[in-house]
């Protein structure tokens, strides 16, 4: 459990007041597993059949709903536990005492729509049909969008092992290769190198007409000369995550290759410059755009130039021309501008940025101009 974590949770839930201009504030948050669970308490458990979920009031301590088998896990710590045994018809009344004893049916109960399953939604609705379940999404967020120094420590260090794991695997890229044997051997550096098992994603291994897809999976197309080679990749640490792409020439490519390239890398270094306390996060996306539409480019990138990172690759905040959040000490993201001419090739540039009490670090320096790979 995270005291001073839980301490802020309970403030939020009594003053705050959602988006939608509704006084009231929240009487409770449910949470099933994910990564807000994990930043309050610290509990880790893996999404399954069986439905966990925690209870966060403003005055209580958390109450739990879980599998007996997971008893163990919160042994000695302030919660009150409701567990079940793995008979489903005997769960709902788990749910429904649990609910009961922080009087919660009729109440506000806060969920995230982007984690809570509709398993565990049914369970709470049916234990308290009487209670509202708005969106809690932003109370989340302002608690975990400013990264104190232990948090930033964990990304840095995830920065670190995911630019050694990539410099390892360079020398071992050869024209034939397959973009999956590429990836594969980017994971085994990965986790050689210090990453958790549990990586942010699969890295995306493009090269040439695939690198244009800015999600492309890595396939078993062979890298050939002339290709560009993307690749957006990351590690974990202590359970914070990097974010990071670069984009390789293999052998020599054609003129406009290398334009688009350079493009990029002044997109990215203008995106960066412009991220400071008290800008916009619209701002680091229009600086960045800028460059890329001035040089005749525009409609070639296709996606916002940033998102938030920290225990996830995608949360709070995000860098697009349109969000006027102001970026604040604490608040870590990408910055990461492309160019991507279908059935040609794709240029994607990225680092991982935290703002500072005076500017912005980048977290990430591997070099950004065009190597050549293969």
């Amino acid at each position: 459990m995270n005291p001073a974590r839980l301490a802020k949770l309970s403030a939020s839930l009594r003053t705050f007041q959602p988006a939608s201009g509704q006084v009231a504030g929240l009487d409770a948050l449910a949470l099933n597993p994910c990564p807000s669970l994990v930043y309050l308490t610290g509990l880790h458990f893996h999404l399954m059949e069986r439905p966990v979920v925690a209870l966060f009031t403003p005055d209580d301590d958390p109450v739990i709903i879980l599998p007996e088998l997971e008893m163990l896990k919160v042994a000695g710590l302030p919660v009150h536990a409701f567990p079940y045994g793995e008979n489903p018809a005997e769960w709902q009344a788990v749910f429904r005492r649990a609910v009961e004893s922080l009087g919660l049916d009729g109440k506000r109960i806060g969920v995230e729509p982007r984690a809570l399953r509709l398993l565990e939604f049914r369970y709470l609705q049916a234990a308290a049909p009487a209670a509202a379940f708005p969106d809690a999404s932003e109370t989340v967020s302002r608690l975990r969008v400013r990264k104190d120094a232990g948090e930033v420590a964990a990304m840095r260090k995830a920065v670190q092992i995911a630019q050694s794991a990539l410099e390892a695997t360079l020398p071992s890229i050869k024209v034939g290769m397959s973009e999956k044997e590429i990836a594969g051997e980017l994971v085994i550096q990965l986790l050689r190198h210090g990453s958790q098992s549990e990586m942010p994603f699969a890295p995306i291994v493009s090269g040439g007409p695939n690198g244009a897809n800015p999600h492309a999976g890595p396939s078993d197309r062979a890298l050939q000369p002339g290709d560009l080679l993307v690749i957006d990749w990351g590690a974990a640490c202590d359970g914070y995550i990097s974010d990071l792409t670069r984009t390789f020439a293999v052998g020599e490519v054609e003129a406009e290759y290398a334009k688009i390239h350079h493009i990029v890398q002044e997109a990215n270094a203008a995106g960066r410059a412009a991220a400071k306390p008290g800008v916009p996060c619209a701002e680091v996306d229009i600086a960045a755009r800028a460059v890329i539409e001035r040089a005749g480019y525009g409609p070639y990138f296709t996606h916002r130039t940033g998102h938030g990172i920290g225990m996830e690759g995608h949360e709070d905040p995000y860098m697009r021309g349109d969000n006027m959040q102001i970026l604040e000490p604490g608040m870590a993201f990408t910055v990461e501008p492309g160019i991507y001419l279908p059935g040609k090739n794709g240029v994607r540039i990225e680092d991982d940025v935290v703002i500072t009490e005076t500017g912005a670090e980048c977290l990430s320096d591997m070099p950004r101009e065009i190597r050549v790979v293969g």
